[in-house]
């Protein structure tokens, strides 16, 4: 499977069964309009299969970036069919407060190629629920956010990898040259200990190896 990391939570997978992308952002300038610098570079020319949107967030919900007609996903739960079979879909809260501060956060969890991902959006629970875990399961390769702030930090983030087990694990939604308002990555970075950096923007997960412990993967920033 081939990874592209766009910046933020923006992935594409792609693999002889599909494409997926996940998590578009579309035009942040109302977030440089309030003072919030917003750098990655837009999204063009990019079609998917499948399109997930895991929170009704600007920087999470640019869903006319992709084309290619994808069946679209978004802000939803439940087990759910898609062009790459069953998506599982997992009801989270964006903070620690039931989700009365930045709303309800969706978890989705499939499998490509053979391999089975987890993507948690924006997650900003103090911690995973047992319910939660148990509806996830087994995981090859997980896509967290480590930044802090709106949601979980490196502590919160090393103990679901701790639980979760993956292959690989890929850090998403931190500080970089392209955005000033969260925490950087690498407080998590050193809590995991095996880490792959990465000179590009993206990786095909049979280049990645590891020692039997979590990978975490760093793409070059977009």
């Amino acid at each position: 499977m081939r990874v592209d990391w766009y910046g933020q939570a923006a992935f594409r997978l792609r693999g002889p069964e599909g494409t997926v992308f996940i998590d578009p952002f579309g035009d942040m300038s109302p977030m440089a309009d309030r003072g919030i610098p917003f750098e990655y570079p837009a999204l063009v020319d990019i079609d998917a299969d499948l399109l997930l949107v895991t929170h009704e967030h600007l920087d999470h919900n640019g869903v006319d970036t992709i084309g290619g007609e994808p069946t679209t996903l978004r802000s939803t739960a439940g087990r759910l069919e898609s062009p790459v079979g069953e998506v599982v879909a997992i009801a989270s809260e964006h903070d620690e407060a039931a989700g009365t501060e930045r709303g309800p956060n969706t978890i989705f969890v499939f499998t490509l190629d053979g391999i089975r991902v987890a993507h948690f959006g924006d997650f900003g629970q103090r911690s995973l629920r047992d319910e939660q875990a148990e509806a996830i399961g087994q995981v090859d390769l997980l896509f967290l956010p480590v930044g802090d702030g709106p949601t979980i930090g490196a502590e919160q983030a090393a103990a679901i990898t701790e639980r979760l087990a993956p292959r690989w694990v890929v850090p998403m939604h931190y500080r970089t040259h392209r955005i000033g308002f969260l925490e950087p990555a690498d407080a998590f970075l050193e809590k995991i200990g095996s880490v792959a950096r990465l000179s590009e923007t993206g990786f095909d997960t049979e280049s990645v190896s590891g020692d039997g412990r979590p990978v975490a993967v760093v793409p070059a920033v977009p």
